[in-house]
């Protein structure tokens, strides 16, 4: 396996009636998607799933090499999945991680040929995202603004991801990735890192503006200087166990702009945690994360008249066919820009 930062060489071509392990080629495959594709630890570890799926039923039909891989194998694996009452999007991804490995394994010479060039799969299902409409989204906001009144640091900081994911429309990975560099308050953007490593520059409104400077001036530096927790001791001369007052954390913080406890960035759980309490009590269908305010904020921005385009920029969609799901609320589109467009800008 390759190691991460160093260059990845291609398995050497198979010889003549020597077996190559299908795990071992899955190995160098991630490794492959992870380092020289720049894919998310999460889509690494899917595909790893998938594959990992595919050699354990291979090697049940007695197939432990790339020469025995087949698209009558690959059909019979897929046919399994749906039996057994996988969803049509979980067959449709194992489809599309199959088709890439196989790609992959013809195109470095791991095999003679692409058996999965012919093979097809379902379209995934696709339901409609779950979308707060602009009164639920206008009492969420103010009921964050009156917790912020007090200048607590947590309820500064939670004021201002709120504002910035539903007026960027970012992901939450891209979100608690921010660095406070990464945001320019004059221009009113945000420099993000999305999937695969790609970056793109997206604009935020006047509210999300006040909401960040507040926090910056008044929240982070207090969760930068947060007392070290207490902890148990123990000395040579003294071996009970003893309680170490708390003392100010002296140590350099992390450079993240949203910050948890004991100074460190603040991670992806801890912001479901918040927005999926935000909206307990908001009605609708489907989960109710961080993906719900992304989905709002790109609903509202059609239904405002934005450009479809523009929103595929703004949401970092490769394709814009991912992009077209959200007009299902979009009577008509005034082709206006985001400024005119979005409700709070």
């Amino acid at each position: 396996m390759t190691i991460p930062g160093s260059v990845h060489v291609p398995p050497e071509a198979p010889e003549s009636g020597q077996a190559h392990l299908l795990d071992a080629y899955v190995d160098d495959f991630v490794v492959y998607l992870a380092v020289e594709r720049g894919f998310s630890v999460h889509t690494v570890r899917a595909y790893r799933t998938d594959l990992s799926g595919l050699v354990s039923f291979a090697e049940s039909r007695g197939v432990a090499d790339t020469s025995g891989l087949s698209l009558d194998l690959l059909r019979d694996w897929l046919w399994i999945g749906t039996q057994a009452g996988l969803a049509r999007a979980t067959i449709a991804r194992r489809s599309a991680s199959a088709r890439s490995f196989t790609a992959w394994l013809a195109r470095t010479g791991g095999s003679a040929a692409d058996p999965a060039v012919r093979l097809r799969s379902p379209k995934p299902g696709r339901s409609l995202p779950r979308v707060i409409n602009h009164t639920q989204m206008q009492e969420l906001l103010t009921h964050l603004e009156l917790r912020a009144a007090d200048n607590e640091p947590a309820a500064l900081r939670d004021l201002a991801i709120v504002e910035l994911l539903y007026a960027s429309g970012l992901r939450v990975s891209e979100l608690v990735g921010l660095d406070p560099a990464d945001v320019d308050l004059h221009r009113l953007t945000v420099r993000v890192t999305g999937k695969g490593a790609k970056e793109r520059v997206v604009p935020f409104g006047v509210p999300a503006q006040h909401a960040i400077l507040d926090y910056l001036e008044r929240g982070r530096p207090v969760l930068a200087k947060a007392a070290r927790p207490t902890t148990n001791v123990a000395t040579a001369a003294s071996p009970v166990l003893t309680v170490k007052p708390a003392v100010e954390n002296t140590a350099a913080p992390v450079s993240a702009l949203f910050l948890g406890a004991r100074r460190q960035r603040l991670g992806v759980r801890a912001v479901y945690r918040l927005v999926a309490a935000l909206l307990a009590d908001v009605p609708g269908n489907g989960p109710a994360g961080p993906h719900a305010l992304r989905h709002t904020a790109a609903t509202h921005l059609l239904d405002g008249g934005a450009d479809l385009r523009a929103v595929q920029e703004l949401l970092g969609h490769s394709s814009l066919g991912t992009t077209q799901i959200y007009t299902h609320v979009s009577a008509e589109r005034l082709k206006q820009s985001y400024r005119t467009a979005h409700p709070r800008a």
